[in-house]
């Protein structure tokens, strides 16, 4: 799973598994632009907030356990493993002596 996310450093993100068993992703995005004008004397802060809360519903075969999540060049990447089902034994005839 991939959100899109500019600028987003890995401390905004909160990731996290409800008492529902639903994956919450939470990301927090601050910005602060700063223009300063020494010849004029003045300061000038611009300060923007964008919040992003979703919670999705996770397949059964999710090995809750073992999801994982990384931020990468302004994408936040959720890795969801699936459960590793056992193979089935092959029946085999087994002759008699």
């Amino acid at each position: 799973m991939e959100l899109a996310a500019p600028g987003i450093k890995k401390e905004y993100c909160r990731i996290s598994i409800n008492d529902d068993g639903n994956l919450c992703i939470a990301i927090e995005n601050k910005q602060e632009h700063k223009h300063e004008d020494k010849h004029h004397h003045y300061l000038r802060r611009e300060f923007s907030y964008s919040n992003y809360e979703q919670n999705y519903m996770l397949p059964e075969d999710v090995e809750k356990d073992k999801i994982s999540a990384k931020v990468e060049d302004g994408i936040l990447t959720v890795v969801l493993p699936k459960v590793e089902k056992e193979e089935k034994k092959a029946a085999k005839a087994i002759e008699v002596h």
